[in-house]
């Protein structure tokens, strides 16, 4: 669903050499929600590539290497990947091979094969790339990573537009919207949105009550099952 809010006046537009903004900077998660799909617009002053990138908030992720042991899968080692974006999405005007250089990707990590993460392992069977390589296969069975380079569009020469689809499972919390004009291999100009994307309704003030009351919830939900027990019991005796 998109939503449109007010666009700034075309002097505050005219001013930069490039101004980005969404159409909605709030993602609500109600029950059913099936994900969801966020415009981002903006103009340039003058020639170059847009790029897009959207990033998650950053956890700690622990990814498990398994084996086949006697016919069964059983754990053989472990590492703890730090600060890895729970989503990651980037679009752009022309693949990022032709915008850019290797090393400057790096630096701004566009690009899922461009981004760094911090691999805290002790399995001497396997390198740190290969937990790297791990997560992003991970990640991107999800849903929450893609490898493909989305696509941003030039309408009447100045004005840009790219669409940024989020799934059903994806996590909450403030993303940010890094919207970058590069020209001849450099950066020219670069903007940051924050995206919220949260729980609203009942099921929120259920889950803010168990992340933060973990020991109540946990008695009530003990207490919700055995009155659901003895209620069935009641009935089936009536029955």
């Amino acid at each position: 669903m998109l939503v449109c809010v007010g666009v700034r006046p075309a002097a505050a537009w005219d001013r930069e050499p490039l101004v980005a903004d969404l159409s909605n900077h709030l993602v609500a998660i109600t029950t059913g929600f099936a994900g969801a799909t966020v415009l981002l617009f903006g103009a340039v002053e003058d020639d170059g590539d847009v790029v897009v990138v959207v990033r998650g908030p950053q956890q700690n992720e622990m990814v498990r290497r398994k084996e086949r042991f006697l016919g069964l899968w059983v754990n053989r080692g472990q590492a703890t990947i730090a600060d890895a974006p729970v989503y990651y999405r980037v679009a752009a005007t022309r693949p990022l091979d032709q915008i850019a250089a290797a090393s400057l990707l790096d630096r701004h990590q566009i690009g899922l094969e461009h981004l760094e993460f911090k691999v805290n392992q002790k399995d001497k069977a396997v390198a740190d790339e290969d937990y790297h390589k791990a997560l992003l296969r991970l990640k991107t069975r999800a849903g929450l990573y893609d490898r493909a380079i989305g696509t941003v569009s030039f309408v009447g020469g100045r004005l840009f537009r790219t669409e940024m689809e989020f799934p059903a499972n994806v996590p909450t919390g403030i993303y940010t919207v890094e919207v970058y004009l590069l020209k001849d291999g450099e950066v020219a100009s670069a903007q940051t949105t924050p995206l919220v994307i949260s729980k609203t309704g009942v099921g929120a003030e259920v889950f803010d009550f168990a992340m933060h009351h973990a020991a109540l919830y946990g008695v009530f939900a003990v207490l919700l099952a055995a009155s659901a027990g003895w209620l069935a019991a009641a009935a089936f005796k009536r029955g």
